[in-house]
């Protein structure tokens, strides 16, 4: 029915400013409390072991391979090997 794509909103005239005027804010908003900012920053590595834990195990099976047993049944696993 519809023969154009759908364009996103951050493409369209409007979201570019929004975007630009998001931007400049955060500048001066972390220009202004650097400070600050540089005294989260060892927290936010430590929070970042835990996230990357839980997106870096997304889509593998989890801990497989971890100490357990492996199972040489499933398809595609290597045989012949002790």
């Amino acid at each position: 029915m519809h023969d154009h794509a759908e364009t996103f909103w951050w493409r369209s005239r409007i979201g570019i400013a929004v975007i630009g005027f998001a931007l400049i804010v955060a500048f001066y908003m972390l220009r202004e409390h650097y400070a600050h900012v540089l005294g989260v920053l060892p927290y936010l590595l430590l929070l970042a072991c835990p996230l990357m834990h839980l997106f870096m195990h997304h889509g593998r099976g989890g801990h497989v391979g971890h100490g357990e047993a492996r199972d040489d049944t499933r398809p595609g696993a290597e045989r012949g090997r002790s």
